[in-house]
C-alpha cells in the first residue's frame, strides 16, 4: 500500500499541463482536483466514481491519477474508454502531453511497446469485449471509463463491460451527469439504498457546477428564452395555433417546439440574428469567442447553416456525425477565429472547444443528462469573468432544466411507483391515449397527413440566471430585446444579476409610458408569468379551489363571494382562464386572509 502524500509531490507534469488550467494555475491542480486526487491515494480503492461539472477538468485530474499510478507501478497500463471516436482522440491527445502514449487506432493484436495503453469507444468494447478483457488479465491496468453513464446506454454495453473490465487491477469512473432518464444500472458504480427505499448512485468525490462557479472554473450562464406564436397542422389534418410556453398538452408542446425550429419559420432566423449580435457583443471583450447551433438532425442543420451564411455574411462549420472529417473540422473549429459551428448531437458532450460562448438550444431533446451535456460545452472558463449565453425555446420542461442548473443529481435505479390515486391524470391520459389509437386505426388517415409546421414568430420572453427569470416580452429586434443581448461579455457573476435587475427595472419604466392601445405583448415581468404544464395549471386550480373551500368554512362565506372577491383584489378573468402567475397570486391572497383570521 502507498503511503499517503500529496499527489504532486510524487511525479513531474510537464508545464503545458493542464493544457487549459484557469488564470495562473498552468503547472498546478485544481483544489478540487488535488483533493480528489489526495481521498484516492489515502484510499487506495480498487472502484472510484468522480462526478464533476463539464468544464471543471475531469481528463486532467484522470490523467494525473493515471501518471501517479503508473509511476508507483501500482499499473502497468492503461485503458480509456470514451463515448465517440473524437473524444477518444482527444485522450490519447491529452496524454500524450504528460508523456502517457496512448494508441487511439487500437483494434485487435499486440500493442506496440512505445505505448502505455489504448482508447477505445464503448461501441468497440461492445463488439469484442474478450480481445480487452484478455489484454487486462495479462498486465496490471487501470481503466479509465469516461462519461460512465454512456455503459448504461444499453444492456449490452453494460454487460460488454463488465465482462471486458471485471479484472482490471483498478477503475476510474468518470461523469459530469451521473443521471439517465432509465434504470439501467451502470457497471461498477456503487448505489446505495435511501430511506425511501430508492437506491441512487454514490459518488466517491463530487464537484458540482454551483461549487466551481464559486470557484471561478466555469463560466456562469444566461439563458435567453424566446416565445411566440406557432402554426401547424396535425396529422389529422387539422389546424393549430397556440403561443409557445402558454401550458398545452405534452403533444401540443412537442408540436409548438418542433414549429419554432423549422427554418422555413420567422423564429429560428430571427434567433439566430439575436445569437449572433449576442456573439458580437461578447467578441469586444473575448475576441476569440465561438457559437454553435446544436440541431434535431441533418437535414436542420445544413438549413441552419445557410440562414447563418444569409443573417452573417459568413459561413459555419458544418459538424455531422457520420461524417469522417467531422473530427477534424471540430479541431480546425477550436483553433480558429470563426465565428459558427452547426453540428448534429455529436457536439454536446465532452468535445473540447473552450472558446464558446454563445449556444442555440435547436433540437426537440429535453432529458436532463442531454441538456446538462450540451451546456457543458459552453462553460469551460479560460479567463476570470467570463459568461456564457444559451438560447432556447421557451419550453417548460427546458426552462425548468435552466433554473436547476446547480442541482447535483444522482442516478436513480428504481423509480418511484406511480398509479392512478397518487397520479390523477395518469389514468385519463392513458385512457386519451388508447381513444387515440383506437380512432387512428379505424379511420386509417395517419398514412396521408404528417406533422407539418406552418407559421412561426418570435418574441423575446425571459432571462433566466442563476435560478431567477428577468425582463419583459419584447419583439426581436427591437431596442428591449437589445437591452439584454448587450450586456457585456466580461462579469462577475454578481455583477450579471445587478445589471438583470436594472435592465428589467428600466423595461418596466419603459412599459408604464407607453399608452395601453400600443400594448400588444404580455407587459408584466418574467416571475410574474411563469410557464408551467398543461397538468401544473390544472394542479394550480385545484389548489385554489381546496383553499377556498377550506376558507369558506373559516369565513362562513358562498364560494362565488370570495372568487369575485379575489378577482376583484388580484385582477384577471374567472379561474378556468386564468394564467398560472393569475392564479398564484390568489393562493398567496387567500392563504393570507385565512391567516387573518386565525
Amino acid at each position: 500500500m502507498t503511503t499517503t502524500t500529496s499527489a504532486t509531490n510524487n511525479h513531474h507534469l510537464s508545464p503545458a499541463f493542464p493544457g487549459r488550467a484557469p488564470w495562473g494555475t498552468a503547472n498546478k491542480l485544481r483544489a478540487w482536483q488535488q483533493a480528489a486526487m489526495d481521498r484516492y491515494i489515502q484510499t487506495q480503492p480498487r472502484d472510484f466514481l468522480a462526478v464533476a461539472t463539464p468544464g471543471a477538468g475531469k481528463t486532467t485530474f484522470a490523467l494525473t491519477l493515471a501518471s501517479w499510478l503508473l509511476h508507483h507501478h501500482v499499473v502497468q497500463q492503461v485503458t480509456v474508454v470514451a463515448p465517440t471516436e473524437h473524444l477518444k482522440k482527444q485522450w490519447a491527445e491529452a496524454a500524450a502531453r504528460i508523456g502517457i502514449k496512448l494508441d487511439p487506432e487500437y483494434s485487435a493484436g499486440p500493442l506496440g511497446r512505445e505505448y502505455h495503453g489504448v482508447a477505445i469507444t464503448y461501441a468497440g468494447v461492445g463488439v469484442r469485449p474478450m480481445l480487452h478483457r484478455n489484454r487486462i488479465e495479462q498486465r496490471k491496468t487501470l481503466v479509465i471509463l469516461d462519461e460512465i453513464h454512456h455503459a448504461g446506454d444499453s444492456k449490452s454495453w453494460g454487460e460488454a463491460c463488465l465482462e471486458a473490465f471485471e479484472p482490471a487491477t483498478r477503475r476510474l469512473a468518470l461523469t459530469g451527469t451521473p443521471f439517465r432518464s432509465d434504470t439501467n444500472p451502470i457497471p461498477f458504480v456503487t448505489y446505495e439504498e435511501g430511506n425511501d427505499g430508492i437506491r441512487r448512485s454514490s459518488a466517491d468525490y463530487t464537484y458540482g457546477y454551483g461549487n466551481a462557479l464559486g470557484d471561478g472554473v466555469v463560466r456562469p450562464v444566461i439563458f435567453l428564452s424566446y416565445s411566440g406564436n406557432m402554426r401547424w397542422r396535425t396529422k389529422a389534418g387539422d389546424e393549430i395555433a397556440a403561443r409557445l410556453g402558454e401550458p398545452m398538452t405534452k403533444d401540443a408542446v412537442s408540436q409548438a417546439w418542433r414549429t419554432a425550429l423549422d427554418p422555413r419559420g420567422e423564429w429560428m432566423p430571427n434567433v439566430l440574428r439575436a445569437a449572433d449580435r449576442r456573439l458580437s457583443e461578447v467578441r469586444k471583450s473575448i475576441p476569440d469567442a465561438g457559437a454553435l447551433v446544436i440541431a434535431t438532425d441533418q437535414e436542420q442543420a445544413r438549413a441552419y447553416a445557410k440562414l447563418i451564411r444569409e443573417i452573417t455574411g459568413e459561413g459555419a462549420t458544418l459538424v455531422l456525425s457520420d461524417d469522417s472529417g467531422a473530427s477534424q473540422r471540430i479541431d480546425d473549429f477550436a483553433h480558429s477565429q470563426d465565428r459558427w459551428m452547426v453540428a448534429v448531437r455529436m457536439v454536446s458532450e465532452g468535445v473540447d472547444v473552450p472558446r464558446l460562448a454563445v449556444g442555440v438550444y435547436a433540437t426537440t431533446i429535453s432529458t436532463p443528462l442531454f441538456f446538462a451535456q450540451a451546456v457543458g460545452r459552453f462553460v469551460r472558463s479560460r479567463k476570470r469573468g467570463e459568461t456564457a449565453s444559451v438560447f432556447l425555446p421557451t419550453v417548460p420542461n427546458l426552462l425548468g432544466f435552466a433554473n436547476e442548473m446547480e442541482v447535483e443529481r444522482d442516478h436513480v435505479l428504481d423509480k418511484p411507483k406511480k398509479d392512478g390515486e397518487e397520479d390523477p391524470y395518469a389514468e385519463s391520459e392513458k385512457e386519451m391515449d388508447e381513444a387515440n389509437k383506437e380512432q387512428d386505426e379505424d379511420t386509417g388517415e395517419q398514412e396521408q397527413f404528417s406533422f407539418e409546421a406552418l407559421e412561426s414568430e418570435a418574441v423575446f420572453d425571459r432571462v433566466l440566471y442563476d435560478g431567477a427569470e428577468f425582463g419583459m416580452q419584447a419583439h426581436a429586434g427591437s431596442e428591449e430585446e437589445q437591452d439584454y443581448l448587450g450586456i457585456p461579455g466580461l462579469l462577475e457573476p454578481d455583477q450579471v444579476q445587478m445589471l438583470l435587475q436594472k435592465r428589467q427595472a428600466r423595461q418596466i419604466a419603459h412599459s408604464k409610458k407607453r399608452p395601453d392601445e400600443e400594448a400588444d405583448l404580455l407587459e408584466l415581468p418574467a416571475e410574474r408569468r411563469p410557464v408551467v404544464t398543461h397538468k401544473e395549471l390544472l394542479e394550480l386550480r385545484k389548489q385554489l379551489n381546496t383553499l377556498v373551500g377550506a376558507y369558506v368554512h373559516q369565513s362562513g362565506k358562498p364560494h362565488g363571494v370570495i372568487h369575485t372577491e379575489l378577482r376583484r383584489v388580484c385582477g384577471g378573468p374567472p379561474s378556468a382562464e386564468a394564467t398560472a402567475g393569475q392564479l398564484g397570486e390568489r393562493i398567496k391572497k387567500v392563504r393570507e386572509w385565512a391567516t387573518r383570521m386565525r
